[in-house]
C-alpha cells in the first residue's frame, strides 16, 4: 500500500513538473510574440479581404489611400435610349473611406482596455483560432446623380396633356386628342446608383441604364364624348404654294367650313352641301378659275384645293369613294406634292365631292394649316375597325403636248403689263389603284381615272391705263 502511495505522488510531481515547464514554455512563446508585435498588427487580421497581420497601421492606411485614389478615378456614364447623355466621376460623387478608423480598428486587435479581452484576442489572433475581419467604409454624395437625373427631365420630361371636346351650333369648337406623357424613372436610376457605388473594386468604368415610363393623361377623348371618336384614322394633305392672294383666301376660308364638321356613321358626306354658298356674299374673293374652257376671275378659285384635300384625307382613311370628278387638265397646285391624278373638282350644284361613313363610329375632321409652307391637311378622327387601305402609284399614258401659248386681254393690268395665270401642261390619262381589306376580305377594289387635256400657258396681257 505504501508503495502505491509513493508511486502516485511520484507521477504526481513529474506530471506537474511537466506542466510547468510546458507552460513556461508556452508563455515564453507567447510573450516573445507579443514582444515582436509591438507596434505592429496581430495575426488574421482581415481589412477588405487583405491580411494585414504582422503589418503596422500605416500599411493599413496606405492601401486605404490607394483604393480611395482608385474609386476616385472611375467613370459612371449614363445613358438614355443607346445615348450617352452625361457622365460622373469618382471625383464629382466624393468617394471617401474611413481609413483612421478601419485602420486603428485592424491595430487595436489584442490591445484592448480589458486584460481578460485582450489576452483572448492575443491567444485567437496568434494560436489561428479566429479571423478578424474589418471592412471600410465608402461614403459618398448623391447629389452628382440627382443633378443629373434633373437636367435629363427638364429634356426628356413630357407631361400629358388631357383630351379636349366641345360641340357647339352644331361643330367642334375646340378638339384636342389626349397624349401620353413620358417621366425618366428617377427611383430605378437613383437604385441602380447606389448599387454600383455600393460594389465598387477594381473595376474603373460603370453604365447606368436609364429607363422611363408612360404617364397616361386624366382626360381621354373617349370619357368626353358621346360620339364613339377615341383617335385618328386618317389624313391627307395637299400644297398650294404658287397661288394669288385671292386664291390663297379663298383656300383658308373654304377649309374652314370643314374644321370641326362632325359626319354620323353610316352617313354620305357631300362637299358642296357642307360648304355652303360660294360667292362674295359668303366672303370669298375672285381668283382664277377653269370655265368653258377658259382661264377667268370667278369666285372662289382654289376652293378645288380643299376638295382635293379631303379626296386624299378619305382614301387614306379606307373610305368608300361615291363620287368623284378629276379636274379637266393637271393643275401644276396638285402636283407640288403628289402624282398627277389625286384631285377631285368641284362645281356647285353639278359637280360635288362624296365619300360614306361606313366606320363603327362618327368621324370629325380638323384641318392643320400651315401659312407658311402653305400645307393643308384635312385629319379624320372616330374608331379604327382593322380596315387597311392601300393607294397604287399613278400610272401615266397617252401623253400629249400642250397647246402653244394663249395671250389674254386683262383691263385690270397696266397697258404693257404681262402676267401669266396657268402654265403649260401635257395632256394625259392616269389610273390609281384603290382597295381596301376588312376583316380578311376585300371590301374595296376600286381603279380612279383621270383625263387630262393638254392645256397651254396662259397670259394675262393687261390693257388698262
Amino acid at each position: 500500500m505504501k508503495k502505491i502511495v509513493i508511486f502516485v505522488l511520484k507521477s504526481f510531481f513529474v506530471a506537474s513538473f511537466v506542466f510547468f515547464v510546458v507552460t513556461l514554455i508556452f508563455i515564453v512563446f507567447i510573450s516573445n510574440k507579443v514582444s515582436n508585435l509591438q507596434g505592429k498588427i496581430y495575426p488574421n487580421v482581415v481589412v477588405d479581404n487583405v491580411n494585414f497581420g504582422g503589418k503596422n497601421v500605416n500599411d493599413v492606411k496606405k492601401y486605404l489611400v490607394t483604393k480611395k485614389k482608385r474609386l476616385r478615378d472611375i467613370t459612371l456614364e449614363i445613358n438614355y435610349h443607346d445615348l450617352q447623355v452625361a457622365t460622373i466621376s469618382g471625383q464629382d460623387i466624393n468617394f471617401d473611406l474611413n481609413i483612421d478608423e478601419t485602420a486603428n480598428q485592424a491595430y487595436g486587435i489584442g490591445r484592448d482596455q480589458n486584460l481578460i479581452l485582450k489576452w483572448q484576442k492575443r491567444l485567437e489572433s496568434l494560436l489561428n483560432l479566429r479571423k478578424f475581419t474589418f471592412k471600410s467604409i465608402l461614403s459618398f454624395t448623391e447629389k452628382p446623380m440627382y443633378d443629373s437625373l434633373s437636367d435629363l427631365e427638364v429634356t426628356y420630361n413630357v407631361k400629358p396633356q388631357d383630351a379636349l371636346f366641345r360641340f357647339e351650333n352644331g361643330k367642334v369648337t375646340a378638339f384636342k386628342i389626349e397624349q401620353n406623357g413620358l417621366q425618366i424613372d428617377k427611383e430605378a436610376a437613383i437604385a441602380q446608383f447606389k448599387d454600383i457605388v455600393s460594389k465598387v473594386d477594381k473595376q474603373q468604368y460603370f453604365k447606368i441604364i436609364i429607363k422611363d415610363q408612360i404617364i397616361s393623361p386624366k382626360i381621354t377623348l373617349a370619357s368626353i364624348n358621346s360620339y364613339g371618336i377615341v383617335e385618328k384614322i386618317g389624313e391627307g394633305k395637299s400644297n398650294y404654294k404658287g397661288s394669288i392672294p385671292g386664291r390663297i383666301h379663298n383656300v383658308i376660308l373654304a377649309s374652314s367650313k370643314f374644321d370641326g364638321v362632325l359626319i354620323p356613321k353610316d352617313e354620305n358626306f357631300s362637299f358642296n352641301n357642307t360648304i355652303g354658298d360660294i360667292s362674295a356674299d359668303t366672303g370669298y374673293l375672285q381668283a382664277y378659275i377653269i370655265k368653258d374652257g377658259r382661264t377667268i376671275l370667278g369666285d372662289g378659285g382654289g376652293v378645288c384645293q380643299v376638295s382635293t384635300t379631303l379626296f386624299r384625307a378619305a382614301l387614306n382613311s379606307g373610305l368608300p369613294i361615291t363620287k368623284r370628278t378629276a379636274h379637266a387638265y393637271r393643275v401644276h397646285y396638285y402636283e407640288n406634292d403628289s402624282k398627277p391624278g389625286f384631285d377631285a373638282t368641284v362645281f356647285s350644284p353639278s359637280t360635288d365631292f362624296r365619300f360614306a361613313n361606313d366606320t363603327p363610329a362618327y368621324i370629325l375632321i380638323q384641318r392643320e394649316l400651315d401659312k407658311t409652307t402653305m400645307d393643308l391637311k384635312f385629319v379624320f378622327y372616330g374608331k379604327k375597325d382593322g380596315r387597311i387601305a392601300r393607294i397604287s402609284g399613278a400610272r401615266l399614258y397617252d401623253s400629249v403636248p400642250p397647246p402653244e401659248p394663249l395671250n389674254q386681254d386683262d383691263p385690270t393690268l397696266k397697258k404693257g403689263e404681262v402676267k401669266q395665270v396657268d402654265w403649260a401642261a401635257w395632256g394625259a390619262k392616269t389610273v390609281f389603284n384603290y382597295t381596301v381589306v376588312k376583316d380578311g376580305k376585300e371590301a374595296i377594289n376600286k381603279d380612279f381615272f383621270s383625263n387630262f387635256k393638254p392645256w397651254r400657258a396662259i397670259y394675262l396681257v393687261g390693257t388698262g391705263e
